[in-house]
């Protein structure tokens, strides 16, 4: 005897191989929701052959409704899982019900048509919206705080006060002051450069 219970699971939960198992369920739905949508067009030619492909066309919404029950969405994904859930579930509902009708030759089968092709759509839309790209977030870098500045104009000061000092300290022979200036102005000016 279990002691406990066994369900199917496919994939860990990663996107990937969500995409993977989601993209093998299509393959597999896609001839189903095709051939669903033409009987769905014009309910009321339907035989009773057709009756009983209705039946075999449910089984596979069944099976396709256990399938994604089995499936482990990513995080980001289980409403839109959820959904698809749901969207086959009630295509395989409104299926059964359409061919319970047809059975009993009642004309309720053709007033079930328009919704049971809303619940076909719905199948469609919830695959769409399961397959459409999450925008990544993108982060924003933190704001640089600029650097202070010095302002030009005291660059500009310091190199004009160094060339009249420069000027005077020739003028009056003093060579060593020149060329401390000189060397002080060049600094300042590399310094104070903005």
């Amino acid at each position: 005897m279990l002691s406990r219970s066994v369900t199917q699971t496919v994939g860990s939960g990663s996107p990937r191989s969500y995409a993977a198992a989601v993209a093998g369920l299509w393959i597999d739905l896609r001839a189903t929701l095709s051939r669903l949508d033409a009987v769905a067009r014009e309910p009321a030619a339907l035989t009773d052959d057709d009756v009983t492909e209705l039946r075999t066309l449910q089984y596979e919404l069944h099976c396709a409704s256990e399938s994604v029950a089995g499936f482990t969405p990513p995080d980001d994904r289980d409403a839109e899982h959820a959904e698809l859930a749901d969207a086959l579930a009630e295509a395989r509902e409104l299926t059964a019900e359409v061919a319970d009708a047809l059975e009993r030759r009642a004309s309720d089968a053709a007033a079930l048509a328009w919704e049971w092709r809303g619940a076909l759509f719905r199948v469609r839309f919830a695959r769409v919206r399961l397959d459409r790209r999450r925008p990544v977030p993108v982060e924003t870098p933190a704001p640089r705080v600029p650097i202070a500045q010095r302002p030009p104009v005291l660059a500009a000061g310091a190199v004009a006060f160094g060339s009249v000092l420069v000027l005077l300290a020739a003028l009056l022979g003093l060579w060593l002051l020149v060329a401390l200036t000189l060397a002080g102005t060049l600094a300042a000016s590399v310094l104070l450069h903005p």
